[in-house]
């Protein structure tokens, strides 16, 4: 039994999110989270290109004639 609570101890939060991750993958909850990822994503490369819009079509503008 005391070899049962070291273990536990040392890897209790592995084997709570293997738990979670078990669950996620079981209630098709990955794809609401893939989805939310992927908005937040648009939001943040959207703002950024927004906020430093000099900055991007200069380094599109090289990119492009590298090609």
């Amino acid at each position: 039994m005391n070899n049962f609570k070291e273990f536990w101890n040392q890897f209790k939060g592995a084997i709570i999110g293997v738990i979670i991750a078990i669950l996620i993958l079981i209630t098709k909850l990955h794809d609401l989270i893939l989805a939310i990822v992927l908005i937040f994503l648009g939001a943040f490369v959207g703002n950024y290109i927004q906020q430093n819009k000099e900055f991007v079509k200069e380094k599109l503008k090289k990119f492009i004639d590298k090609m």
